[in-house]
């Protein structure tokens, strides 16, 4: 069975492509854009595809060469602030990306189930008479990047519904854990912690809202579920993936700093404020549980002390 998978370098690719090496009867090829370094480990169990998804033609020569039993987009531009700074590259790489692949799927491998992953970002401005949210609740983008999902998602969608193509779409929440870039609050909470505790900071650690609520799932238990999702999903349907729970931001920062035996003063910090915010969201994931059988199995504090790990680790080898 041939697997392949976008963004296979990325925070959540790289941990769906370590879950996929062991898997038995199971190929794995990977696209990479830029660098390796999260799945450097597993060298010589990927087979690696250099190049530009923005690249029609390099793509479709990829998917005709590749010919994958299943496929799993997951690259994407993923930061949701920084869409406000370049909010039209945040459209190019979602968007086309996507178009590029299922154009190339559609013509050489049609028959191929293919998960495309979403965000809960597609809901924006939800209400608290929305929640729980589930897969029903109407698209209110308040970011940039909440745009380029939905896209992402109707385009899949059409798709489906055009070319009757065996299409999956994920809409996931917020998901964290080790190796996580900083340009996520609690990952940027972990760096800051680190970097006090080496003596490369001063004993402050800097903030914004803190008193947004998110629905958290551990990286490695959502990468289990978009698995169990190109298996058992149905196509043409979308299923939320998270845990069904709100953990306030000031919850994550807390529980970090009870992980650290460094005495830490917090403060805020006005450019790491968002334009727009939700004061709380979390999903109705009752769909994907009903088809897979998926819970979640890493609890969060597990979660942020393998994220605050990471860092202490990635600082020392610096």
């Amino acid at each position: 069975m041939k697997v392949l998978l976008t963004g296979i370098a990325g925070f959540a690719g790289s941990f769906l492509a370590e879950m996929l090496v062991n898997e038995p009867d199971v190929e794995v090829h990977g696209v990479v854009h830029r660098h390796d370094r999260r799945i450097a480990h597993l060298a010589g169990r990927l087979h690696l595809h250099r190049g530009d998804l923005r690249n029609a033609v390099w793509v479709g020569e990829m998917v005709e060469q590749v010919r994958p039993d299943y496929a799993l987009h997951l690259a994407a531009w993923s930061d949701v602030g920084g869409s406000w700074q370049q909010p039209w590259t945040t459209y190019e790489l979602n968007i086309q990306c996507q178009l590029n692949l299922l154009e190339a799927l559609r013509r050489w491998q049609p028959a191929c189930r293919t998960l495309v992953v979403s965000s809960n970002e597609i809901y924006g401005l939800v209400t608290p008479d929305d929640l729980p949210i589930d897969e029903d609740t109407p698209f209110r983008p308040n970011s940039p990047y909440g745009v380029s999902k939905i896209a992402q998602d109707m385009m899949a969608l059409q798709y489906y519904n055009s070319h009757k193509m065996p299409i999956i779409r994920a809409r996931s929440f917020n998901h964290l854990g080790p190796g996580q870039a900083d340009d996520f609050a609690a990952s940027a909470f972990a760096r800051q912690i680190a970097e006090v505790e080496r003596g490369l900071r001063e004993p402050v650690v800097r903030v914004g809202n803190l008193n947004a609520e998110r629905d958290f799932t551990d990286v490695r238990d959502v990468v289990r579920a978009y698995w169990l999702l190109i298996q058992q999903g149905e196509a043409g349907l979308c299923y939320n993936v998270g845990s069904g729970t709100s953990h306030s931001i000031r919850w994550l920062l807390d529980t970090l700093l009870e992980l650290t035996p460094a005495s830490i003063k917090v403060e805020l910090d006005p450019t790491r404020l968002r334009p727009s915010d939700v004061p709380r969201s979390y999903c109705d994931n009752r769909r994907l549980k009903q088809a897979t059988g998926w819970q979640p199995k890493i609890d969060l504090r597990t979660a942020l002390q393998d994220l605050l790990d990471s860092w202490r680790a990635q600082l020392a080898r610096s």
